[in-house]
């Protein structure tokens, strides 16, 4: 049949056969079907339908405010004053948060941010962040050059990786990745065409990031691919294990002998409950191993201000430190960063406060101070507690939550249930989070979305839900770990 101009008919232009095939192969766990039945369950639940339970419990995403974490009034009383300067003449407000707001609006253009920003970010910001970073590390120089503010870690890691991954057939670029893996890193492979190199965690000995293991692994992939890129995430997502400084030389060592750039995630950096255990950035270990290393490997960081204590995700804020980049190359960056325009400049002003939080002579300190450090506790304790629970439960074995906001236990299925997950299609621990979703209105990720080792189950399950409510939630957990046993037996 003809059409217009007599050009026939053809159905869609953009069709799922012939759209970007590395699309296709995304994969994002944290928000996959699970999130999405959850979603429909809550509708269903809204509109009467009878369930054994009242309520979902989205345990799967790292997203504090919606479980209940209440914002630091410092930040929140110094945004809403950058949105709406008017309130800059309200006497509720203390000084020390005005005078942050005068100074974030004057550095925008028109004195509002709702202007653009210079592409790299605002350059007061900026040297703040280098000021944050040289305070944090002990004094080791930063440049504020070599920082680049962006949409939160996700899009400069992307970035980054964007930058990386060339060649084809055995000459593409392979990015080694911890397994288990934040999807992030998976899916940003799968987008970009890279090679994914896994190196998988030493769960015997709390989720252990192992030199020999990186050899294999890099060793193996030399056969097929180009490895360049070493991703480290640290305090661990999804599994909650702090590096230790050994290890963290182990590791720069280790990239330096492969001739590998290194990636450090370090969004959970205030995020260490352990005792004994303690944040060690790699730049700082870096420069602590002299000149023959600090001037010759090359590496980009990562922080956040959708962590931590601050849990401000939808705000969007986030930087990169880059380190020895080759002037070419950062060049480049300079360019793909500005072809974005810029990063939310509220996520901006919101970073800019968390690296220059009220100082003791300031009137907001105290206030602040109680509760950073009320967060902080809190999600001390849930850690502890979490791992207490679940390690008394037959069939779960828990590692201790050293630090970041998740656990991921280990747990033993029986072979009934492995096999009719099999016959649906469906990975074992899909099977069983899916099951737990129907029955308990619990969301959890199946470790299988972060990827884990060959015969193995595992959940991915965050502390964030307040105190009360976790109890609730590992009490139910337990309760249907003890059923599906049963049932399955």
């Amino acid at each position: 049949m003809a059409g217009m101009n007599g050009v026939p008919h053809r159905g869609k232009v953009l069709t799922v056969d012939n759209m970007n095939p590395n699309v296709k192969r995304v994969e994002y766990a944290v928000r996959g079907p699970i999130v999405q039945r959850a979603v429909q369950i809550e509708k269903e639940l809204k509109e009467g339908v009878k369930k054994p339970f009242t309520e979902v419990i989205k345990a799967n995403i790292g997203d504090a405010h919606a479980m209940g974490q209440k914002p630091i009034t410092f930040l929140r009383q110094v945004l809403a004053l950058c949105s709406y300067p008017e309130l800059l003449n309200d006497n509720k407000f203390p000084e020390d948060a005005k005078n942050r707001a005068q100074r974030i609006l004057q550095a925008c253009g028109g004195h509002s941010i709702g202007a653009y920003s210079a592409s790299q970010g605002i350059e007061c910001i900026r040297q703040d962040v280098s000021r944050y970073i040289e305070k944090r590390d002990g004094g080791i120089p930063s440049n504020p050059d070599n920082i680049f503010l962006s949409a939160g870690a996700s899009d400069a890691i992307t970035t980054m990786l964007k930058l990386q991954v060339s060649g084809e057939g055995r000459n593409r670029t392979g990015v080694m990745i911890p397994i288990p893996q934040y999807p992030l890193y998976s899916a940003a492979l799968a987008d970009l065409g890279g090679i994914q190199i896994n190196y998988y965690l030493d769960e015997d000995r709390c989720w252990a990031l192992d030199v020999t293991e990186l050899r294999r692994a890099v060793t193996a992939a030399r056969q097929h691919c180009n490895p360049r890129v070493l991703c480290i995430i640290n305090p661990g997502n999804p599994t909650g294990q702090v590096q230790s400084r050994q290890c963290i030389e182990d590791v720069i060592r280790f990239a330096k002998e492969e001739h590998l750039f290194l990636m450090a995630d370090e969004v959970y950096q205030d995020n260490v409950y352990a005792e004994g255990c303690k944040f060690h950035s790699f730049k700082k270990v870096l420069f602590e191993m002299g000149p023959e290393y600090s001037s010759t490997v090359e590496m980009a960081s990562f922080h956040s201000t959708s962590k931590c204590y601050m849990g401000e995700c939808g705000f969007r804020g986030g930087y990169m430190e880059v380190i020895n980049l080759d002037p070419e190359v950062k060049a480049q960056l300079i360019k793909l960063v500005s072809v974005r325009l810029c990063p939310p400049v509220t996520g901006q002003a919101l970073l800019d406060l968390v690296v220059n939080p009220p100082q003791p002579d300031e009137p907001s300190y105290t206030t602040f101070i109680k509760e950073r450090t009320a967060v902080l506790a809190a999600l001390a304790e849930k850690a502890r507690l979490t791992e207490e629970v679940f390690n008394t439960v037959p069939g779960i074995r828990c590692n201790p939550v050293q630090g970041a906001m998740y656990t991921f236990p280990c747990i033993t299925l029986p072979q009934k249930a492995i096999s009719q997950a099999k016959e649906k299609g469906l990975a074992p621990d899909m099977f069983y989070c899916m099951k737990l979703l129907e029955e308990m209105g619990i969301c959890l990720v199946p470790g299988s979305g972060f990827g884990q080792r060959e015969g193995t189950h595992h959940f991915r399950m965050t502390i964030l839900p307040p105190t009360e409510k976790l109890k609730i939630m590992l009490d139910k957990i337990r309760e249907f770990h003890q059923k599906f046993t049963q049932e399955f037996s």
